[in-house]
């Protein structure tokens, strides 16, 4: 998705949670220096492009839906651990590192490609998880994207990884793990649940 046509949606959701743009600018930015000239889009766009591809959200429905997964696997921030404890690794973590921890190190270690995402609230993450990855990274923006800073679009962790999977040109995409009606969780998860819904149907799918 380009960021014309991301833009409209990204305006809207900072509007309905009152996040500041400038503040997601100002991570960007900060992701970019702290990359520096790491930037494997081309190796993530290798492991995706014309291949069945399978993203995994964090829900607690995701151990009972192991046996679904196939093709590339894409996971979302800390479905990487419950992955790595059934024995699988995911090709590529989408995360903005609230949930991560050292099997992030030890999977990026492995050649798991890390793409991590700048808000404005993630900073001191930022800081201190990014010169720890000493594998493959790819650094993301929900903001206007800066060189070897990228937007493909989508929100959370969960729905950017369907996002990029889709622009990156997946044959196909299959969501396991994902749970948008959950309605154990605080309000804002419950708003981000909600635009999660909001944006994968964008993109043909509806869950």
């Amino acid at each position: 998705m380009m960021f014309a046509d991301w833009e409209p949606h990204y305006t809207a959701i900072l509007e309905y949670f009152g996040f500041e743009r400038e503040a997601d600018e100002a991570a960007a930015r900060l992701l970019a220096e702290l990359a520096g000239d790491r930037d494997e889009r081309g190796l993530l766009e290798a492991l995706i492009r014309g291949r069945s591809v399978t993203v995994c959200g964090n829900a607690p429905c995701l151990p009972e839906e192991l046996d679904l997964i196939e093709g590339v696997v894409l996971a979302a921030d800390a479905a990487a651990e419950v992955l790595a404890d059934h024995g699988i690794q995911p090709d590529a973590i989408f995360t903005d590192l609230d949930g991560a921890t050292d099997i992030f190190i030890d999977l990026s270690g492995r050649g798991t490609v890390m793409v991590v995402h700048a808000h404005g609230d993630n900073m001191p993450l930022l800081r201190h998880w990014v010169p720890l990855l000493p594998g493959p990274l790819v650094a993301t923006t929900q903001a206007a994207p800066l060189p070897h800073v990228h937007n493909f679009g989508g929100f959370t962790d969960g729905d950017r990884a369907v996002f990029a999977a889709d622009a990156l040109g997946a044959a196909s995409i299959r969501i396991v793990g994902f749970d948008l009606a959950d309605r154990n969780v605080d309000p804002v998860k419950r708003g981000k649940l909600f635009w999660a819904g909001e944006l994968l149907r964008l993109i043909g799918h509806d869950l």
